[in-house]
């Protein structure tokens, strides 16, 4: 009796201690995902706030990281709300000044937390008259300007406001106001933009803008 209860009294032992190993090893597997979660999550954040240089994504190519963004209709993006002004970082460069081709290549990022949607394209107002009407739509541009764009935290969107510069009695800036469109077409608050590049100066004697874009408007 004493060693048969002996050998009852091992063989507990051995399936409470296995037991206990796989506990420990689901535990740690668990923790592991929370882990890669977590860092994901902080990589993520990391990118959305990132602040570029001057003359930084004039390629327009996204920064490591960032999410891209995904054009869709408009019920396809009922989860989603409108992008704010106030959570978008916005730059601009000028690019082929003084050339064919001359424009402001302008990028939104979405630094918020959540996925946000913009469409048709950018209020813009050159130079630091705020009262001044909003350049047009430009009559070149392709169709598609009536669908939603979706960022994910990161995403980015592209425009491009187009200069033509006839020599002469034009104007002259550094910078620029900008505001986003709703569906209806109205536009929210405007924020000033100061222009990058070799040479952020840039001088019009008309103007107009492209839809907001997923990819890079005159990548040449």
């Amino acid at each position: 009796m004493t060693t048969r209860n002996a050998r009852r009294t091992a063989r507990t032992a051995a399936l409470a201690a296995s037991a206990a190993a796989l506990a420990l090893g689901l535990t740690a597997c668990g923790g592991a995902d929370d882990g890669s979660k977590a860092a994901g999550d902080d990589h993520t954040a990391g990118a959305s706030v990132s602040r570029p240089a001057s003359g930084a994504d004039s390629t327009g190519g996204l920064k490591d990281g960032a999410h891209p963004a995904t054009v869709s209709n408009k019920g396809a993006t009922a989860a989603a709300r409108q992008c704010r002004g106030d959570e978008m970082l916005v730059t601009a460069v000028h690019r082929f000044a003084g050339q064919q081709g001359d424009h402001l290549l302008v990028t939104a990022s979405n630094e918020g937390s959540t996925p946000c949607w913009v469409t048709s394209y950018p209020a813009v107002k050159l130079g630091g008259d705020v009262d001044a009407a909003a350049l047009p739509h430009s009559k070149k541009d392709n169709p598609g300007g009536g669908k939603h764009i979706t960022l994910a935290p990161g995403g980015k969107v592209y425009s491009a406001v187009n200069l033509f510069d006839y020599g002469s009695k034009h104007h002259t800036a550094r910078s620029f106001a900008i505001a986003l469109r709703g569906a209806d077409g109205r536009t929210g608050p405007f924020y000033s933009v100061d222009t990058k590049g070799t040479k952020p100066q840039f001088a019009w004697n008309e103007a107009d803008v492209l839809n907001w874009n997923t990819e890079t408007p005159y990548d040449f």
